[in-house]
């Protein structure tokens, strides 16, 4: 009975509690201006914003279907997980691509296949031949640029380490070297951003003895310079405030806990020759091959560049072209850039191939394609239209375990990945997560071999722009080498 007369008073005094904060809250909520609904509908118009932040969560796990989300959707992801798990990945019954619709992709299988014999691995190629110390570049899959201070140093660790156990290099991104990066032995790609985060002086200008103490480091490979990236051109790169720990202050010599912002390009370039310039610059200071990263608006400013790499001669030329695609991804970026600026890549790698074809530099220039390519049809698309490697970020973000909580830029990632809160970092073990790494990187390539091999081409790289076919708006099929029309390669 006793037990019985206590429930029922604790239940009498949470009512009361709970009548009390309903009151206070229609109070405040008739009281306050910030908010139309709250105002006209006290109390129950706070839940419109509770629904709508749990709508995105109850979208990816109970209501999209396998095919339709965005930006990846579950089949993709699914794909990624399974191979960075080192699981089966064969399916059943049938296809669940919309294979019909405009735009999808349709490999030409050969008519009398190759025999397994026939068939190799993507060979090793050099970058940089010119360079005092060029690169034999091992895999024809890497890690695309994600910086120290974007990412948490636990997911960069299992990056290195993974990268190292692939064969594949790592790209620093714009944030510059950290301990982190040389943890696991990999080759590192380091990235030159309009801050020159890690290789500035006290200026902000670009400095030769941090250049060299950068390449000091055996495992720096390459040098890149960054002009854009595909989620936001023309906008220099953004890391809230609240994930500038001492350490990552440190790494780029900025101030604790103040947003980095980086100018929206490099300011001592703004033409083809200030760019050859500082190739130039960086290659002669360092010794190692330097490439650029950009986004292609028009083919007008490759033009440009390759006009004046000819005028000037082809060692004059970047060792690398890294083409992003508009429709990249990043922690964090404007709407209105990440939306609607930059050509996407299915446009802007055959046009970069094309004009390298016809200024006579495609053999002195290698092509880097980047953007929204972390499945084996996509990547194996990439290397028909010109490729000569693949880079992504996001494809290695899921194997280290990236659910698309889309909290990139609010240092709340629940995986750990994109966070510096030691809490949500302990989620991730380096070790672990460098095996999938591995598995993942490994497992792409096989699978662009896999369609290479089926279409009669001996790897990843002997793939044309005759061995794909892109489905039209009337539903018929075009080869893609009637759609981009390769040009001729000038005469000496």
């Amino acid at each position: 009975m006793q037990l019985l007369i206590g429930l029922s008073t604790a239940f009498v005094v949470l009512l009361g509690l709970a009548v009390i904060a309903c009151v206070a809250m229609f109070v405040i909520d008739r009281r306050q201006t910030k908010d139309t609904i709250r105002r006209n509908y006290p109390v129950i118009g706070r839940f419109r914003k509770l629904f709508t932040e749990l709508g995105e969560f109850f979208r990816q796990y109970f209501f999209a279907l396998d095919r339709e989300e965005m930006p990846f959707n579950r089949a993709e992801r699914d794909w990624v997980y399974h191979t960075a798990a080192g699981e089966d990945n064969t399916v059943a019954f049938g296809s669940t691509k919309l294979v019909r619709n405009r735009g999808a992709l349709v490999f030409a299988n050969a008519g009398y296949g190759l025999l397994d014999e026939e068939c190799r691995a993507t060979p090793a190629i050099v970058i940089g031949a010119g360079a005092r110390q060029p690169y034999t570049a091992k895999s024809p899959v890497n890690i695309s640029g994600m910086s120290y201070g974007a990412l948490s140093k636990v997911a960069v660790e299992a990056l290195s380490r993974g990268a190292a156990k692939a064969g594949c290099w790592m790209n620093t991104g714009e944030g510059g070297l950290s301990e982190h990066h040389l943890k696991g032995g990999c080759d590192v790609v380091y990235q030159i951003g309009t801050a020159k985060y890690g290789v500035r002086d006290g200026q902000g200008a670009l400095s030769d003895p941090r250049l060299i103490e950068v390449a000091s480091h055996e495992q720096v490979k390459m040098f890149e310079i960054k002009l854009a990236q595909g989620a936001k051109p023309g906008k220099g790169g953004i890391l809230p405030g609240a994930k500038v720990t001492e350490e990552i202050a440190a790494v780029r010599g900025i101030p604790v806990g103040q947003p980095s912002l980086s100018p929206n390009r490099h300011p001592e370039i703004a033409n083809a020759g200030d760019l050859l310039d500082m190739v130039a610059r960086v290659r002669e200071v360092t010794g190692r091959p330097v490439g650029v990263k950009t986004v292609i608006g028009d083919r007008e400013w490759l033009e440009d560049l390759t006009a004046e790499i000819n005028r000037r001669g082809g060692a004059s030329a970047p060792d690398y072209l890294a083409i992003d695609g508009g429709d990249g991804g990043t922690g964090a970026a404007p709407l209105a850039l990440i939306d609607n600026v930059g050509l996407v890549i299915q446009e802007a790698l055959p046009l970069a191939a094309d004009v390298l074809i016809a200024a006579g530099l495609r053999d002195r220039i290698r092509l880097v394609a980047s953007g929204k390519l972390i499945t084996p049809a996509d990547v194996a698309w990439a290397f028909c239209a010109g490729a000569d490697f693949v880079v992504t970020a996001r494809g290695f973000m899921f194997a280290l375990g990236c659910i698309q909580a889309m909290k990139c830029n609010r240092n709340t990632c629940p995986t750990g990945i994109t966070t510096h809160d030691p809490h949500l970092q302990r989620g991730l073990d380096p070790m672990d997560k460098s095996e999938r790494v591995a598995a993942f990187c490994k497992g792409l390539v096989k699978d662009v071999e896999t369609i290479a091999h089926s279409c009669g081409a001996t790897d990843a790289r002997a793939l044309s722009r005759r061995h794909v076919r892109v489905v039209q708006a009337s539903g018929r099929t075009e080869r893609l080498d009637r759609l981009w029309p390769e040009p001729a390669t000038p005469s000496n």
